[in-house]
């Protein structure tokens, strides 16, 4: 490898060596240079995670190949935390502990945190860690009670590392320190293959020769273990160990939450992380001043034991006992030869100080919207005499680039990356590479220009993050968290509760049946195969769901006014459908160049559900058919940028565009964000609401008449005032369902002749069964930003200890704290009590009935941190984003609904911190049943992304009345939301074919398939309940040949070779699907034959049936017009079904 900065190494005749002159990725650049050409690891010391990030992408961008790059992440949790660490956390630590000690050419990137904790001993990893390879003997059992000795998770489906699951032949582990989890195939007890597996679809990848399997924790479970740590732990604290949760938990052979500060107690002694060091390893001292920034972590380490450490249920280590001092660091530090990193230019000329003469590029700030907008690189290259890389964030921004310069007669080389680069001979060159700063070398004339010194900007990148991907109908649908008791609809029976799944046998031949009870105690057995009539019920409070009395018209009646009101509900939304199919929109295509500059000034890497969405939008808008989409997607997800792509095109396009809001604060905020992300811009953007006095009202209307006022953000005032757009183009609604029934249906009819965009984090039903009907198109926004962490959710009996901690956790980091209480009577006293429990905050109250003005001053004070606390009523439901507020306390959660509590929790969390929501109650024996089942609910869905699921939940516990209206409710509630959908799908689709809806009609025709043989998924194939009836319901849906061999190579790749039984139930679906076709009602076939019942409509070929009976009458014959006998000896299972395949072939109608 060519070395371009030549960095000098420290070494045993040279243990310091001072680097100063590096600027921009100049130090990326030296350390990987330096890395790569000796043969030890070097341990890179940063002063925080921020910074850790930043260089390791640069690394990864400058480090040649071969070149070990590790990352020993710190626990992101607080000293003496009651939470443990992601478990992705935990990976990436132990695989940088496992590989350290052996390590001989990389780097591992640290912070100080890091650096000052105990760990577990040098051989713990390697002792606990053990290898498989392909062709090597595996006993099964024995490997399972390895595996759960090393602390793995027997769990039915692996998604996360520490995971393991045992099917059959197959094994899937999910590894700690592997990027995925892997497939381990056995032929007997011979390991076939091992492949890589998608934790998201379950399907295999690639193939693996061997892998090695670390311990899933940085602690021993197993019995010496747990022997070990109750003695130590009886020795070093005094009282009853079985009140401490920490002691219990060990005791049981699980790690309670926060173990890993009372690790000392698991082991004899304990090493640091200068131990695990090679002891050639070299040091780079990247802090700027490591002695100050140990004695700062050391402060707020006492600090914190000191103020937790009266709870005698939780004892606490003192701090020597889990970290190291400065002495001890120091000391490790010196045995080792050393980097120091100096921030200024040295003037010391000696062997131990090396001056660089890297430098940073100029920033040029490129305006596409110029009329020459590359002059400024244009002219950087006629006067710089080296090579240039333009690094830009992404692939899409390279094309956009590679554009721009194309336009201007500039060719540039695309180059894979930093090598590529060096090697060639390329004048310009375009590469991606996130996050790198800019960096000049004299000698050989080099330079990288970043995109941030091009335009100003830099995107945000993802840290590793598994996908998260969200199936509106699916989530709907989902048979798979169906938990005992929970109400379900069958199509044909109603309502009733699901018991489980049995295996019966009938008529000599096992088969497994859903069974559910119906009012009175009565069962019904549903065969797997029919388990596409079943579906979730959700409609009213599981508890009071209508359960229907089987044997009695009570369903059929039911059922028949859902429909009626279903043809009602679908001929009015086909009517609204048919009106804006018929108007034709203004098309508002985007101008590329300008558009791309506007998106490019976007802080953040779109997630691709945003991008998605963002693309639909800008084809919608491009469309002559007025736009009407719903972007639903979590509080801070991104909607909002998503708005404001689309009022960019629209006022390029010359159209005005209307965004309304449902609160005040709401609309200062949109305000301020829109002012902000387009002040590049010639856009004038207004507010109108009632912080706005009556002469600046009057000037923003007078504005939006004219024509002058481009963009107004507004609440329900413009609705009801007399506003006259100019030319409207667009309308963005936040949160429609915050409107009142007026405003409602001021909007529906400002909303007929335009684009319409609206923006909600808990779909309503109405809006949700428009989307699911297909009448408005729908975008689902279900993967968070980069940096974001779930919100941990707790519910919480309310105490003075619990409201103490949370905030002091999040007054230690340096964050704020929202405290909902909703009685503005008592609000302000209130404040006092809290005030007198944390006398170290300062604390101000907020709510509705202040004047304008000071409740914005509030905000803003709060916004800026002027306090700690913000008390509120729930104003701040839709309040303006405050990313150092990370915490929230809701007071009497139990008085508030589903999508409220949503809502407020959604407040705290918008930064790259843990965020905590605290819902805080009298006592759980004191709730009533719904009001605890929809804390739960919010408290189970810590997953980001949780508002499309919240909004079913929603209406299974508050009924659909409160949020649907009452005029669909009744039936709604009768039937259930997912056959209210199906029909209503199902309506539309008729109506719009102008085919006559039949009331009476079955909702789907169905084809009875009997074929005398065991048709199931044995349950030593597929052990998991929820999981075999997942599939089932998959199995029993599946619409096509393709989705049945899809199914056929899941179950295969998952589960193993597929047993006889599931064969049969896959080659029933098969015989299903063409009966269904050919309009077979019934289809039932053994050893001597059968026969077939066909629909009174069918496609069956009536020459084809006379024919069969004339020509070989001792073997088929006709009992009426719709049955035909088959006499033949069919013993063979797979003769009997081949035999069948061939008789509805010969049936197939010719016309």
């Amino acid at each position: 490898m060519s070395r371009l900065l030549r960095p000098p190494i420290p070494d045993s005749g040279r243990p310091q060596v001072h680097w100063s002159g590096l600027h921009g990725s100049a130090t990326a650049l030296a350390l990987a240079e330096a890395a790569a050409a000796d043969d030890q690891p070097w341990l890179v010391i940063e002063p925080d995670s921020r910074s850790l990030e930043r260089r390791r992408a640069e690394l990864q961008f400058f480090a040649p190949p071969g070149l070990r790059l590790l990352t020993l992440p710190d626990w992101e949790v607080l000293p003496y935390d009651v939470f443990s660490p992601h478990p992705d956390i935990t990976s990436d630590r132990l695989l940088a502990l496992a590989e350290l000690p052996d390590l001989r050419r990389g780097l591992v990137l640290v912070t100080i945190d890091t650096i000052l904790q105990r760990l577990a001993p040098r051989q713990y990893v390697a002792s606990r860690s053990f290898s498989l390879a392909v062709g090597e003997r595996l006993a099964l059992e024995a490997f399972r009670l390895r595996l759960t000795e090393a602390g793995y998770s027997s769990v039915s489906q692996v998604a996360s590392p520490g995971e393991y699951a045992l099917r059959g032949s197959l094994l899937d582990v999910f590894p700690m320190g592997a990027d995925g989890p892997l497939r381990i195939d056995l032929f007997d007890d011979e390991i076939e293959a091992i492949r890589k597996f998608d934790p998201e679809t379950q399907r295999s990848r690639e193939s693996i020769p061997a892998v090695r399997l670390l311990p899933a924790r940085e602690m021993p479970l197993d019995t010496d273990a747990v022997r070990a740590f109750r003695r130590r732990y009886r020795t070093r604290f005094d009282g009853d160990p079985t009140r401490s949760a920490i002691y219990r938990g060990v005791s049981d052979g699980i790690a309670p939450a926060g173990i890993e500060f009372y690790l000392p107690l698991f082991f004899d002694s304990t090493d640091t992380l200068l131990d695990y060091l090679p002891s050639g390893a070299r040091i780079a001292d990247l802090t700027g001043s490591l002695d100050g920034a140990i004695e700062r972590a050391w402060q707020g380490l006492q600090l914190r034991h000191d103020d937790r450490c009266g709870d005698i249920e939780r004892p606490l280590l003192r701090p020597e006992e889990l970290f190291i001092d400065l002495e001890t660091i120091q000391s490790g530090l010196d045995r080792h030869p050393r980097i120091v990193l100096e921030t200024f230019r040295s003037e010391d000329t000696s062997p131990a100080h090396h001056v660089f003469g890297a430098k940073l590029p100029p920033e040029l700030r490129l305006d596409p919207r110029a009329e020459k907008p590359l002059t400024p690189l244009q002219d950087f290259l006629a006067h710089h005499a080296g090579r240039v890389l333009l690094a830009v964030d992404s692939p899409g921004r390279r094309e956009v680039l590679g554009e721009l310069l194309r336009g201007a007669g500039l060719k540039a080389a695309a180059c894979e990356g930093w090598f590529a680069f060096v090697a060639s001979e390329a004048r310009l060159a375009l590469t991606v590479a996130p996050e790198l700063a800019g960096l000049v070398l004299v000698d050989p004339a080099l330079t990288v220009l970043p995109e941030s010194q091009l335009f100003g900007t830099r995107a945000r990148q993802e840290r590793r993050r598994r996908k998260s991907t969200a199936d509106p109908n699916a989530i709907l649908r989902d048979l798979q968290t169906l938990t005992a008791g929970a109400p379900v609809v069958h199509e044909e029976y109603g309502v009733g509760r699901y018991v489980g799944l049995q295996s019966i046998d009938v008529g000599g031949q096992s088969g497994e049946f859903l069974v559910l009870e119906y009012r009175d105690g009565d069962r019904l057995y549903v065969p797997v195969h029919s388990l596409q009539l079943v579906s979730r019920y959700s409609g009213a409070a599981p508890e009071s769901a209508p359960l229907h009395k089987l044997g009695t018209d009570q369903w059929y009646r039911a059922r028949k006014r859902a429909a009626e009101k279903v043809r009602d509900v679908a001929a009015e939304l086909l009517d609204l459908y048919a009106r804006r199919k018929a108007r034709r929109a203004i098309q508002l295509p985007s101008r590329e160049l300008e558009y791309q500059s506007f998106a490019n000034a976007f802080p953040f890497e779109e997630t691709a559900d945003q991008a998605e969405a963002i693309d639909k939008v800008i084809k919608d808008l491009a469309s002559e058919e007025p736009m009407d989409r719903i972007v639903c997607g979590d509080v801070g997800f991104g909607k909002t940028e998503v708005a404001m792509r689309a009022a960019f095109v629209a006022v390029q396009a010359g159209k005005q565009v209307a965004v309304f809001v449902p609160t005040t604060l709401l609309a200062q905020q949109h305000a301020a964000n829109f002012a902000d992300r387009f002040a590049d811009w010639p856009v004038r953007i207004e507010s109108l609401s009632r912080f706005r006095s009556t002469k600046e009202s009057a000037a923003v209307l007078e504005g939006i008449e004219k024509g002058s006022v481009d963009i107004v953000i507004a609440t329900h005032r413009l609705l009801h005032a007399d506003a006259r757009f100019k030319d409207l183009g667009l309308i963005i609604i936040d949160e429609e369902h915050r409107f009142g029934v007026r405003d409602k249906e001021r909007l529906k009819a400002l909303r007929a002749e335009v684009h319409v965009l609206t923006l909600t984090a808990t779909p309503i039903p109405r809006t949700l069964n428009m989307a699911l009907g297909g009448l408005r198109e729908l975008s689902l926004i279900a993967t968070p930003p980069a940096e974001r962490l779930a919100i941990k959710t707790f519910i919480s009996e309310r105490s003075d200890a619990t409201i103490r901690e949370a905030i002091l956790r999040e007054l230690r980091r340096g964050g704020q704290v929202y405290f909902v209480h909703n009685e503005v009577k008592d609000i302000g006293k209130f404040a006092d009590t809290l005030a007198r429990l944390v006398p170290e905050a300062s604390i101000r109250v907020g709510h509705g009935q202040m004047r304008e003005r000071e409740l914005e001053q509030l905000m803003v004070d709060f916004y800026h941190r002027r306090f700690d606390i913000l008390v509120s009523t729930t104003i701040i439901e839709s309040g303006i984003d405050v990313p150092s507020a990370n915490t929230i306390l809701i007071d009497r959660a139990d008085r508030f609904g589903l999508a409220q509590l949503h809502q407020m929790r959604g407040r705290v969390g918008r930064s790259h911190h843990q965020a905590y929501a605290y819902l805080m109650i009298p006592s759980r024996k004191a709730l009533a049943g719904d009001a605890l089942k929809r804390l739960e609910a919010l408290e189970s869905l810590e997953d980001l992304g949780a508002g499309f699921v919240l909004a079913t939940h929603d209406l299974e516990i508050r009924g659909a009345g409160e949020l649907l209206g009452e005029e669909q409710s009744g039936e709604m509630t009768e039937v259930g939301l997912t056959l209210y959908l199906d029909m209503l799908d199902r309506a539309v689709k008729a109506m719009k074919e102008g085919k006559h809806l039949d009331l009476d009609a079955p909702l789907a025709s169905q084809s009875e398939i009997e074929m005398r043989v065991p048709a199931l998924l044995p349950e030593d194939y597929v052990n998991d309940v929820h999981v075999r009836l997942a599939l089932y319901k998959r199995i029993a849906a599946a619409v096509d040949e393709s989705a049945l061999e899809e199914l056929t190579a899941e179950l295969v790749d998952r589960f193993g070779e597929l047993p006889p039984p599931t064969q049969n139930l896959l080659r029933n679906a098969r015989l299903r699907l063409i009966a269904r076709r050919l309009g077979v009602r019934r289809l039932d076939f053994g050893t001597h034959g059968g026969h077939l019942i066909f629909e009174a409509e069918n496609q069956i070929d009536p020459k084809a049936v006379i024919r069969l009976v004339q020509d070989r009458s001792r073997e088929y014959r006709l009992e009426g017009p719709l049955k035909l006998r088959v006499s033949r000896e069919l013993d063979d299972e797979a003769g009997r079904y081949e035999f069948v395949a061939l008789l509805l072939g010969k049936l197939t109608s010719t016309n």
